[in-house]
């Protein structure tokens, strides 16, 4: 089954299509992509991943066509990030 696995820093991204076995689940399409080797801060221990947009657990079984993704940790609150926005503005 094809699949697409996803991950974006704030100066880099990654977005890839690759087949994997049709009983798979997140964690072994994320094995399978080699994106933990080459981006090697990513923790699925402690990051959330989900499919297009919808946060999902590891052991979620996925279809044909989902685009997995890896979220970043937030390093910013988004409420601060608005308040200053405003008051620039």
């Amino acid at each position: 089954m094809n699949v697409g696995v996803c991950y974006a820093e704030a100066d880099r991204q990654l977005w890839m299509r690759l087949e994997v076995p049709d009983d798979s689940d997140i964690e072994k399409a994320i094995e399978l992509s080699g994106i933990l080797q080459q981006y090697p801060e990513i923790d699925l221990s402690t990051q959330k991943v989900g499919i297009f947009g919808k946060l999902a657990k590891l052991n979620a079984k996925i279809r044909e066509g989902d685009r997995i993704e890896i979220y970043r940790k937030i390093t910013v609150d988004p409420a601060l990030v608005e308040r200053r926005n405003s008051e620039s503005d």
